[in-house]
């Protein structure tokens, strides 16, 4: 599972991961500053340690020659205070320096490295790797192939999450359209944007709208969205790709998320010995939700029983634009790589976590998004998952209120006895609150 913070982490653990990606936003494709600071590191490593899990520190940037030296900074901390299960290296350079700093490391190449082939794989056996992350790219056979031709180095696969538009991330969008470099942790997400297709004469006109402010951007596509649009690629004569227009833009490169969760059992057989969660930016909800439906799922296969159909609907329940099975079967087509929004959807909402108990059945809540009083609400727990209508609100003066919003503070609700700190509240979207 991914740990983006102390709090994922903890909450990551409580739902049932095996192990947790994490590290420092300079040196592990996340640039965020709500990561972890070296004490929350440590605090993490020892809860990982005290509850018998494992942890992997990415390193996984590809770094120009100024951040040499901070690497090997770095390194030497990593060493002597966290030494991790393993460091997630992508770039050649970066992974001599684990070798000649920290020799005892052992080391997993990330999905970043873009190992596509049994030869690939076998290289980076030989220079010491002991697992390699596959990119999303690879078909199952692909899977079956590597693990056939080198059974001698584990294998990871990224099961659930987004699927970017370029091979395993390794995109030049957001350089060229905002100076942030994706592979230094710091994409933009430009393929998620929304875009509207000109010819010269519509930038003129386009340009001559916005000095004036005679015309909105709605008002524009408006007026072509019965029309269906097309890209011809200068090189590509008589070859169209087809754009998508609606209220919210238009998108080309808008993949739908990936859920490999019925496969988890195809995966094992053709090698796989562990399945990676996407995610470090995303919420606790998203988390907990996708590690609970993917430990009942693996705990499933391990005793034999069939996959639950019900786990799809769980996850379901999460933001995403859609779920298609990747590149497993083959590749996408139209129907999975065009969507007709570039931001999440759902049609449940995450209300909040349980952050402490009070009395007398109150709970204090860490609130994230609207609740109004009487409205039914989803409980769901690592052990149980139920439903109650919310009677009583109160802020934590005891003051009554009659709704609850992010961004207001915590606030208290009186719930079922017997809730976990770190129980999660979620409502069913009603019409015109669908995201």
């Amino acid at each position: 599972m991914p740990a983006g913070n102390l709090s994922k982490l903890k909450i990551g653990l409580q739902y049932g991961g095996d192990a947790f990606f994490l590290g420092f936003s300079p040196f592990s494709l996340r640039c965020n500053d709500n990561g972890f600071t070296q004490d929350d590191l440590l605090e993490g490593v020892k809860l990982i340690r005290d509850t018998g899990k494992q942890f992997y520190m990415t390193m996984n940037i590809y770094p120009r020659s100024e951040k040499m030296e901070a690497i090997k900074k770095h390194l030497e901390f990593v060493r002597k205070e966290v030494k991790p299960d393993a460091l997630l290296i992508a770039d050649p350079g970066v992974f001599e320096l684990v070798r000649e700093y920290y020799p005892q490391a052992v080391i997993h190449m990330s999905v970043q490295a873009n190992i596509l082939n049994y030869r690939g794989v076998d290289f980076w056996r030989k220079q010491g790797a002991s697992r390699v992350i596959l990119p999303r790219e690879l078909t199952l056979k692909d899977i079956k192939d590597i693990h056939e031709k080198v059974p001698g180095i584990e294998l990871e696969f990224f099961v659930h999450g987004a699927i970017c538009m370029a091979y395993s991330g390794r995109c030049l969008l957001s350089n060229y359209m905002t100076g942030r470099d994706s592979n230094q942790g710091a994409c933009s997400h430009s393929c998620r944007w929304k875009y509207k297709v000109l010819d010269e004469k519509g930038v003129k006109k386009r340009e001559e709208e916005l000095a004036s402010g005679e015309r909105s951007w709605q008002t524009a596509i408006g007026e072509i969205r019965s029309k269906t649009m097309y890209l011809e690629e200068e090189k590509r004569p008589g070859k169209f790709y087809k754009v998508e227009e609606d209220d919210h833009g238009t998108y080309f490169m808008n993949s739908k998320d990936n859920c490999l969760l019925p496969y988890l059992k195809e995966l094992a057989e053709a090698g796989i010995c562990s399945f990676k969660v996407e995610g470090r930016n995303k919420t606790e909800y998203y988390l907990a939700t996708v590690a609970k439906a993917y430990r009942q799922a693996v705990d499933d296969l391990m005793v034999g029983k069939k996959f639950d159909e019900k786990l799809l609907a769980e996850v379901g329940k999460t933001a995403s634009r859609g779920f298609i099975p990747g590149y497993l079967f083959g590749y996408p087509d139209d129907n999975d790589t065009n969507h007709e929004r570039s931001s999440s959807m759902q049609d449940w909402k995450f209300v909040g976590i349980v952050a402490g108990r009070s009395h007398d059945g109150l709970y204090e809540i860490a609130v994230r998004n609207r609740l109004d009083k009487g409205r039914e609400i989803e409980i769901m727990t690592p052990d149980d998952q139920f439903t109650l209508r919310v009677e009583e609100m109160f802020d934590l003066d005891g003051k009554e209120v009659t709704a609850i919003h992010g961004g207001a503070g915590n606030r208290l609700l009186r719930l079922r006895k017997g809730l976990p700190v770190g129980a999660m509240l979620r409502v069913k979207c009603e019409e015109g609150e669908i995201n």
